[in-house]
């Protein structure tokens, strides 16, 4: 039962009660029976999304925290707050944006995504996004996804974050690509690999984070590391590193990181690298306790940052079997002009 409805930034939110009747239900599946009486109801698919992406939950105001575990058992008496964010538009439309498309053929394409760029339509971003122009770029070359004339999104890039994506064109290509990303690598066929340029140098300079995330209970935009799988809303988040090269002596301020993922999961590498004590350049959600090293940069190096106005961080490496006759695909991507200028600068150090 709904026991408030109020207009937020970025959606509306209800507040809901556990009866007594209701206590030890799944909170998924209590949420989708106690919203059901909405005018448009979200699925019970929509709502472990919801619970997934932080959008749910419990406490007091001034003391409220977030519930992220869909399996979560609800008791008598707790209440719950569920914000449905604003729909973004039904269909988004095409739009002329430039595409640096690297390999394409009627199956899918492989794109080199400029740092800015978003990659889906969200409250936040209804335009102006990779599909967007994906629409614009293919047209009716796509044959459908889900129903729906769309291209298929396999995985994403944050935002700030530049290089290699591949896109589906065909539902089943989408299918056997996201069959592969599932995996993450463990069977051979997927390839993933950033570069990342670090405050100080990483000890050992070659290992494995093995630390399980989850989205915070303080900041929803933000993914924290937990101490295991079993905590509330946990998932196993594995990423390999290596240090390639280090700026600055006899004790490094700077160091280029190699990074494979085992696992993909939400800012996985910028998490990971900060759980180190080593956060990537320029990352303005999990970066700003080092901030003030940049005063050790020489100055070209502070400029080469200011203008990088981002986490300097590059999908450099991605390879995949195709969906469609299994050839082994290995694309690269040079960095980006603005952290080749970074690098260049870490030189002088």
């Amino acid at each position: 039962m709904i026991n408030s409805t109020l207009e937020v930034a970025g959606g509306t939110r209800h507040a809901v009660c556990v009866s007594d009747e209701d206590a030890g239900a799944r909170l998924d599946r209590y949420l989708t029976t106690a919203l059901g009486a909405l005018e448009v109801a979200p699925s019970r698919s929509r709502i472990r999304t919801l619970i997934e992406e932080g959008h749910v939950t419990t406490g007091e105001p001034n003391a409220e925290r977030t519930i992220g575990d869909v399996s979560y058992r609800v008791k008598p008496g707790e209440s719950y707050n569920v914000t449905l964010p604003t729909p973004s538009a039904a269909t988004p439309q095409p739009e002329d944006i430039p595409l640096t498309i690297i390999h394409e053929d009627a199956h899918l394409l492989v794109i080199n995504k400029p740092a800015g760029l978003v990659v889906h339509p969200a409250p936040g971003s209804p335009d102006g996004t990779l599909v967007n122009a994906l629409l614009a770029h293919c047209g009716p070359e796509f044959t459908g996804i889900g129903g729906e004339l769309r291209p298929g999104i396999v995985h994403r890039l944050d935002k700030e974050t530049s290089g290699i994506m591949v896109v589906a064109k065909t539902e089943p290509a989408l299918k056997k690509l996201q069959d592969q990303f599932a995996s993450h690598g463990r069977d051979g066929r997927l390839e993933r690999a950033y570069t990342a340029f670090v405050w100080g140098k990483p000890h050992p300079s070659k290992g494995t984070i093995d630390a399980p995330l989850a989205r915070s209970r303080h900041n929803r935009i933000k993914i924290t590391v937990t101490r295991s799988v079993e905590a509330q809303g946990a998932r196993e988040a594995r990423t390999h590193y290596k240090v390639t090269k280090s700026f600055g002596a006899p004790e490094p301020l700077v160091s280029e990181v190699v990074c494979h993922l085992e696992t993909g999961r939400t800012h996985q590498i910028r998490v990971h690298l900060t759980h180190l004590g080593h956060p990537i350049l320029g990352d303005p959600v999990y970066g700003t306790a080092h901030k003030n090293r940049s005063v050790k940069l020489t100055p070209e190096g502070k400029n080469a940052l200011d203008v990088l106005g981002r986490q300097a961080l590059h999908a450099h490496l991605l390879g995949f079997e195709h969906p469609e006759n299994g050839e082994k695909l290995r694309f690269e991507s040079p960095l980006p002009a603005e952290m080749a200028s970074l690098r260049l600068a870490l030189e002088s150090l």
